[in-house]
């Protein structure tokens, strides 16, 4: 069954479209992250595809300079998702994380016009 993303959505064929929330995950290397990646640099890879095995797709990703290492941009189906993606990666004891859903400038502006919603 093929997949097609487009906009936040994917559309599986023969099936119904599944939204995919947008969030930011904030990653801080461990000690002992910091020395595995400074042994096999290549390993950041190998966690990216982990990433999208688990469902989540991976946008975008960045080092950072600062207080956080990296930052990634992501798509994933659940809340839940991202919660077991950022459960399962901390459990390594390379990382520790900081997930963030992400709202669009569009959905925002849309759901603050509705004046009829319950507050």
């Amino acid at each position: 069954m093929g997949k097609q993303y487009l906009h936040n959505t994917v559309k599986e064929y023969d099936q119904e479209e599944v939204a995919m929330s947008v969030y930011l995950m904030l990653t801080t290397l461990t000690d002992e992250g910091r020395k595995s990646l400074q042994e096999d640099p290549e390993s950041l890879r190998d966690i990216n595809k982990e990433v999208e095995h688990m469902g989540v797709k991976l946008l975008h990703q960045y080092a950072l300079l600062g207080q956080y290492d990296f930052v990634s941009i992501l798509e994933a189906p659940s809340n839940e998702a991202m919660a077991k993606l950022a459960i399962r990666l901390s459990a390594k004891g390379t990382t520790q994380t900081l997930t963030l859903a992400a709202i669009t400038i569009d959905a925002l502006i849309e759901t603050l016009k509705q004046k009829e919603a319950p507050w």
